[in-house]
């Protein structure tokens, strides 16, 4: 009986030993939060590295998005065409698709600005894709002139309210 209670111990202390390890409050669930900066990156195709820091005293919304994502795609043409009427926001929008010429026909379908819409055609193997930790989903950031991300997944009716 003793030898039963000794193991029955054993399993209890190494069971909390592991539930401990699983703390939902030591994960990080996100890799990138509101306050901190966003990395600058270079897509694939492009020679120069995106700017992410205004000059002037504005703000850069980032999203990413894929056309064969059509909650993503949705979003970002609706953040897209808000954006075209405020000067105090620059787009740069990045899609994930293969092919570039899925990627540019969707471009002129959706009525996207082409000077603001680029095409990451690594896709997930990208580095653009590990450093915003997109294998939960397309997001957008807003980030300010100093390069702080200001807020994440924004909607057209919040990115409205930042801009009476």
């Amino acid at each position: 009986m003793i030898k039963n209670v000794k193991w029955f111990f054993v399993v209890l202390v190494f069971s909390s030993l592991i539930s401990l390890s699983f703390n939902r409050e030591n994960v990080k669930t996100e890799k990138l939060s509101v306050g901190d900066t966003a990395p600058q990156f270079t897509l694939r195709d492009s020679v120069q590295m995106l700017n992410l820091h205004n000059t002037r005293e504005g703000y850069t919304l980032l999203s990413f998005w894929a056309s064969y994502d059509a909650e993503s795609r949705e979003k970002n043409t609706a953040l897209a065409h808000l954006v075209k009427e405020n000067d105090r926001v620059n787009m740069i929008s990045v899609s994930f698709d293969r092919y570039a010429s899925v990627f540019h026909a969707t471009v002129k379908q959706d009525g996207l600005a082409p000077e603001d819409c680029f095409v990451e055609t690594d896709g997930s193997d990208s580095e653009v894709f590990r450093l915003y930790d997109l294998k939960g989903g397309f997001s957008n950031y807003l980030i300010n002139s100093r390069g702080v991300i200001v807020a994440k997944n924004v909607t057209t009716d919040e990115l409205a309210s930042f801009f009476p």
